[in-house]
């Protein structure tokens, strides 16, 4: 069998799999941040959360970040929220804003949410009213970022969409520092 040569610093800069990965399921994730991209890659604006964390796989990351593409992995994901104490999510909603604005909710109930998310988001919902249930329970945050449209069989983003995403990543960077000084 073979062993898994990831060192922290190559998990701080790849996007994490769910995966059967030994060293990312033993690791010890408690004074770690997840920012976790959700949404269909497929679907042009609706997967702008993945997209987002694709970017950010590009980037120089703290060793206290971590990033998941989340995809439409929906209950797959419950596993995150035992493992972090903060966890940030980043999604597409069709909330009637103009497209690529960019808003940060602290959802504790589906309630919580837009009044019109994307399309996979109902399993998201039902992701947090499951996370509430837990007996401990992850701080957590939502960025939306607008949508006007979801286009089938796409990858491409609308320009507005794709434009609000590095302001996305500075806001996102932005709360990270933030939270990090709270935990340390």
């Amino acid at each position: 069998m073979e062993q898994s040569t990831n060192t922290k610093s190559d998990l701080a800069k790849k996007p994490i799999a769910i995966s059967s990965d030994a060293f990312y399921f033993e690791k010890d994730k408690s004074r770690s941040i997840l920012v976790l991209g959700v949404g269909n890659y497929l679907m042009g604006d609706e997967g702008v959360g993945v997209h987002l964390i694709q970017h950010m796989d590009t980037m120089e990351l703290p060793d206290h970040l971590d990033i998941l593409d989340g995809g439409t992995g929906g209950f797959l994901l419950l596993n995150c929220f035992e493992s972090y104490n903060k966890i940030i999510f980043v999604d597409a909603t069709m909330d009637g804003q103009p497209e690529g604005t960019i808003s940060l909710i602290r959802p504790k109930f589906a309630s919580d949410f837009p009044s019109a998310l994307s399309v996979h988001d109902v399993g998201l919902k039902d992701m947090i009213e499951a996370v509430y249930l837990m007996e401990t329970q992850p701080d957590l945050y939502l960025f939306t970022i607008s949508i006007e449209k979801v286009e089938p069989m796409t990858t491409e983003l609308a320009p507005k969409v794709k434009t609000a995403i590095p302001e996305a990543i500075e806001q996102i960077m932005d709360l990270v520092d933030t939270l990090h000084h709270q935990i340390s």
